[in-house]
């Protein structure tokens, strides 16, 4: 029987980690097939640990170091063929290693992604991000550049292949990790057929604002490990091209043209409707469109000063939680 080895990163998931390993040996179990929970922790001061033993999970314990690191160290220990990485705070269902090892045995990809929905008692905003992201039903899977690593599934083979996750990076290891597999040769599918549950989602928009902001850092990571694309750098530059936009408009509003000011603020607003409709078109959902643009209008400005802050700390090195 093959099996499969199961790698969560956690740091302060209580709330969170019985539910995922639960879910995760339920999936397994429907698949007929063995499997191995390892969860690396981060340093909790919680009862997560505790909890992930209970449910029969390895548990190793690595304190300072960053995701990429937490991830690589739990597959060193992995004895499964087949290896998965999810987040500590997600509810895979039950269908999830059945129908994609059926799909991988007919050829058509080899690292696979479920897509994520937030549960019904998730505020607003955290609805309507998680929505975005969403793909239309029309199909089962899309074939994609790259995958986050909130669920991935592939077989070993190809971690050894890239030699794991980039151990530097604070944030946007999975996009790193996944660009360099399709950089190899893998074929990437998210699934879409049904989807995985994130129950960790931002409470409350300090909350919602923090976790973008450290995820906009990423960007002059990925330059500096994939060199000059403009693929890495078109969000990052239309976001300060939108805080120069702000600055030109207060410009003008203190030096009393107020007209100028209102027409520079309306040009800033301009990038966020573009993206919600690019994004909310397939709902056909005038309100998740209005939601959206207001999101993506903080985001961008977000993402400028995380860019902004990640140029002043080239050399940095510090470390983030996973």
């Amino acid at each position: 029987m093959s099996r499969v080895s199961i790698v969560i990163p956690m740091f302060n998931e209580a709330r969170h980690i019985g539910r995922t390993l639960l879910a995760a040996q339920k999936a397994a179990h429907a698949a007929d097939i063995e499997c191995e929970l390892i969860v690396v922790d981060n340093g909790s001061t919680d009862e997560g640990p505790h909890i992930a033993r209970q449910f029969g999970a390895t548990v190793l314990v690595l304190p300072g170091l960053l995701i990429g690191a937490l991830r690589n160290r739990g597959t060193a220990i992995a004895s499964g063929e087949w290896l998965a990485f999810i987040d500590a705070d997600i509810e895979m269902p039950e269908d999830w290693l059945s129908q994609l090892f059926d799909i991988e045995a007919t050829g058509q990809a080899d690292i696979f992604g479920l897509d994520l929905h937030t549960p019904a008692a998730a505020p607003w905003y955290a609805t309507a991000w998680q929505r975005r992201t969403l793909r239309p039903t029309t199909h089962a899977h899309y074939v994609v550049d790259w995958l986050p690593s909130s669920n991935l599934l592939m077989l070993r083979r190809w971690f050894d292949k890239v030699g794991g996750f980039n151990e530097t990076l604070r944030t946007g290891e999975d996009k790193e990790f996944t660009l360099r597999l399709r950089e190899h040769g893998a074929r990437l599918l998210a699934i879409n057929k049904s989807v995985a549950l994130h129950w960790g989602y931002e409470m409350n928009w300090r909350e919602w604002m923090g976790k973008e902001l450290w995820r906009q850092g990423s960007h002059l990571q990925l330059l500096r490990t994939h060199g000059f694309s403009l693929r890495l750098l078109r969000f990052p530059m239309l976001s300060l091209l939108v805080w120069l936009l702000d600055f030109l408009a207060i410009s003008a509003l203190l030096d009393g043209f107020p007209h100028h000011a209102a027409v520079m603020v309306a040009i800033t607003s301009l990038p966020g409707l573009v993206l919600s409709l690019r994004q909310s078109a397939k709902h056909h959902d005038i309100g998740l469109t209005l939601q959206l643009w207001g999101l993506h209008w903080v985001r961008l400005h977000l993402a400028g000063a995380a860019f902004i802050l990640s140029l002043c700390h080239w050399n940095a090195r510090r470390p983030a939680r996973g």
